[in-house]
């Protein structure tokens, strides 16, 4: 079995994927194999733990994807790899569920990453709190690491504000090459392809890591009561004979690689094509589905792919399935209006335009009712949809905590909505968004 450690902080922007991802690295290139997890709603950290160790990452939450769920994708990585790399969602005890449940139920050892640019000893008092604040879960401590350290001294003197029993796992100095940024997250790591070993060895030269702290730790076991959830459920055919395409590109890559192989176990063969490269839908295509991404930053070229748009619309006058969600849907809009406030056209199977914001619009954990059962998942965009009059949500997305319902629109064999469905929490639900009349 592998040993497992999960990376968490006191909140976002601590450096987790910078760090789980020259922590892979490092371990990669000692010969040991690592398979990389991202908790909660994530499409783009994912993408750099799957560049920097070589295998495919899957997202894990105890209510998104279900402790089940969550139990049999550690167990089936834990089989074939030397380490299990988890990157939390926002600080340690953020949300419901958060990275520190997820923790205690499946017994992970915790090591907290800690942003201490601008700190000295008030680092120990910090981590000191995230360690007893517990509430009452029962947390497996790794030790603590410092980021973005100015140099030794700097590292000395946060060493040594440590309680003896946390235990200093080493820092990462303040690297030459950080993962760039924007409105949403990073920029997404295929962006980069070409400089991302640039940027693996300024993180590597940056990591100093106590290894006998991390080689101390114990193999992972998962705990009795998930052993028995740790089967992997078949679903049935539902989508047998169907042929969905699937956008994929710079302009549509938010989209869960376990939706893909969900509609597969249900029968479907997936393909993929490009918008951007003004591909059309597939010929013999029975669905379509256009995953979120960011449409805004190239909607002028979108605009001028003639051959997709028109795929599309006849796609849709032949009412043939299409799932959009989020930036799908925005290009399903008649015009997208861009953050400099100009106007693109796009496919006009919506009666509305599609506006691109300057401020987070909608975020959080979503669930929509259906008539085959609640398919849960998230929301998170700065966009929205300036609809025209008779154009009505079919449905509403209830937040699992904060915020306001997401509308889903029905037009015609046209599903779409800012909520971005995980299709393992519903199958049946995903099967009928996808199946022909």
């Amino acid at each position: 079995m592998a040993r497992a450690l999960l990376i968490a902080g006191p909140a976002s922007g601590q450096g987790k994927t910078s760090f789980a991802c020259a922590l892979a690295r490092r371990l990669a290139n000692g010969g040991q194999r690592v398979r990389g997890f991202k908790i909660g709603p994530d499409f783009i950290d994912p993408g750099y733990l799957a560049a920097a160790t070589g295998a495919p990452v899957f997202n894990l939450d105890l209510w998104m994807v279900g402790p089940a769920e969550s139990a049999r994708l550690l167990d089936a990585a834990a089989r074939e790899a030397d380490w299990l790399i988890i990157e939390g969602a926002m600080g340690l005890y953020d949300g419901d569920p958060s990275a520190a449940d997820l923790a205690a139920a499946f017994a992970v050892p915790v090591l907290a990453l800690i942003d201490a640019s601008a700190m000295a000893e008030t680092f120990g008092a910090l981590a000191l709190g995230l360690h007893d604040y517990g509430r009452g879960r029962t947390l497996s401590w790794a030790g603590v690491l410092a980021n973005r350290v100015a140099g030794p001294n700097h590292a000395r003197m946060l060493r040594d504000s440590l309680p003896p029993q946390l235990g200093w796992a080493g820092h990462l100095l303040r690297c030459e090459r950080p993962l760039p940024e924007r409105h949403l997250g990073l920029v997404e790591a295929h962006e980069l392809a070409a400089g991302l070993p640039a940027i693996w060895d300024s993180l590597d030269h940056a990591l100093h890591l106590d290894s006998a702290l991390l080689n101390a730790l114990p193999e992972w076991r998962r705990p009795f009561e998930a052993s028995s959830a740790a089967s992997p459920v078949v679903p049935p055919p539902l989508l047998e004979g169907s042929h969905i395409a699937v956008a994929r590109d710079a302009a549509f890559s938010f989209c869960y690689e376990a939706n893909l192989a969900l509609l597969q176990g249900l029968g479907a063969h997936v393909s993929a094509f490009s918008p951007l490269a003004d591909e059309p839908v597939p010929d013999g295509a029975s669905a379509v589905y256009l995953p979120g991404g960011y449409p805004e930053l190239h909607a002028e070229r979108l605009s001028g792919c003639a051959r997709f748009l028109a795929s599309l619309r006849e796609h849709h006058r032949r009412e043939r399935p299409i799932v959009a969600e989020c930036g799908g849907m925005m290009v399903c809009a008649e015009t997208l209006r861009d953050a400099s406030g100009r106007e693109h056209r796009m496919a006009g199977l919506l009666p509305a335009t599609a506006v691109m914001g300057t401020r987070l619009a909608g975020i959080g954990l979503h669930s929509w009712r259906t008539g085959q059962g609640e398919l849960r998942g998230h929301v998170f965009h700065y966009g929205r949809l300036e609809v025209q009059p008779g154009l009505a949500p079919a449905a509403l997305t209830q937040p699992r905590r904060y915020g306001g319902p997401e509308a889903v629109y029905q037009a015609g064999s046209l599903t779409a909505s800012f909520f971005h469905g995980y299709y393992g929490s519903c199958p049946a639900a995903a099967a009928r968004l996808f199946a022909r009349p």
